[in-house]
């Protein structure tokens, strides 16, 4: 009997999405043929995984050109290829998956890893933000198997759409170190983690600013974005490039190694639009396995995690004050951290990929 394809979809170039390669090593171990398909670009960094890897170099890379040069290739090379189930990994990527699946009759799977129509980086530009909720508006409601990463998010959707998704977190594995290395931040100082895209509303700033009252850290960055000069620019203009470490892009691989060698952890996602104040950020887990005590933002998802499991703390607001009488509270209560450490203990137990991608079983 032939294995069943499925071919999935999404547009960054494929290395550093945790989420895609999770779910697809899941549809691996059940007997699926899975071909990934992504684009190149410049800082892509080379793997190799259970399924197979397609990726394209765009002659765009940017804007409307962009996701229109990606959707009709992505569109052609669905129609040539012997495909079973596609799955769409957001928005847009949906325009070509979803016309490829009607024209050759095969199942469609739509995982959204955020509420894409109300990002930050579409608030104040009306005519963008109202192309993508037009899309949204089209096809969501057509798409009988979907899913999503976060409660508010399947709230918002079926409020709107009636299309009942699923909830699916981004979650890690238990056992998530594939490449164990002895590592070490350029620093003596403790230090406070952010893991993850160098894009607007990281709570970055606020945190860079925050150190000025805090003698005792250092800020770690892992990771790139559309930020990071201008993020390095403010570092200099706020005179702590001794205080601030930009170690780039690590590879997932390797990423848990220099996790577990914070102090603490930061999820301080604002709230500019509804896309982030619905998130709930995989760091936030990964904070958690790590077992670093973790600065959460005030956002629903984030903290309803944080209090149920007990596992930080969350700021009275984004301030750097704020931030910096948070982070000396939970520093010097050696009670609380311990607390805190025991705490993500069991919840990494019930909080992991292990026992999450059992929910998929109802998409494929």
């Amino acid at each position: 009997m032939n294995k069943k394809n499925i071919f999935v979809a999404v547009t960054n170039d494929v290395s550093t999405d945790y989420r895609v390669h999770k779910v697809s090593n899941y549809l691996v171990d059940k007997g699926y043929s899975v071909t990934v398909y992504g684009r190149v670009l410049p800082n892509t960094i080379p793997v190799s995984r259970a399924y197979t890897i397609l990726r394209k170099k765009h002659w765009f890379n940017h804007n409307f050109l962009f996701y229109a040069e990606f959707n009709i290739r992505l569109f052609f090379t669905l129609l040539f290829k012997k495909i079973d189930i596609v799955l769409a990994n957001d928005l847009d990527t949906l325009p070509a998956c979803f016309f490829a699946s009607r024209i050759k009759k095969i199942t469609l799977v739509y995982d959204s890893h955020e509420l894409f129509s109300e990002g930050p980086e579409l608030q104040g530009r009306k005519f963008v933000q109202s192309f993508w909720r037009k899309l949204e508006d089209y096809f969501l409601p057509k798409i009988k198997n979907s899913y999503t990463v976060s409660q508010s998010i399947v709230s918002f959707y079926h409020a709107k759409y009636k299309n009942n998704m699923g909830l699916v977190r981004n979650i890690p594995l238990k056992q998530d170190v594939l490449e164990t290395e002895e590592v070490c931040f350029p620093t003596q100082r403790k230090t406070i983690l952010y893991q993850g895209v160098l894009n607007p509303g990281r709570g970055l700033k606020p945190m860079i600013k925050a150190l000025h009252l805090l003698e005792n850290f250092d800020l770690i960055i892992i990771g790139y974005g559309k930020v990071e000069q201008t993020l390095k620019q403010f570092v200099a203009e706020e005179k702590m490039q001794h205080r601030v470490h930009f170690l780039g892009r690590i590879s997932r691989e390797k990423l848990f190694n220099y996790t577990k060698k914070a102090t603490l952890g930061m999820v301080l996602e604002e709230p500019l639009g509804l896309s982030f104040t619905y998130a709930l950020p995989n760091k936030l887990f990964d904070y958690i396995h790590a077992e670093l005590p973790i600065i959460a933002g005030n956002l629903p998802e984030v903290v309803r995690i944080v209090k149920n499991y007990k596992v930080g703390v969350v700021v009275e607001d984004y301030t750097p004050k704020s931030i910096a009488k948070a982070v000396i509270e939970l520093e010097s209560n050696k009670q609380l951290l311990a607390q805190i450490k025991e705490n993500q203990q069991k919840a990494k137990e019930i909080l992991c990929w292990e026992k999450e991608q059992l929910k998929l079983a109802q998409f494929f």
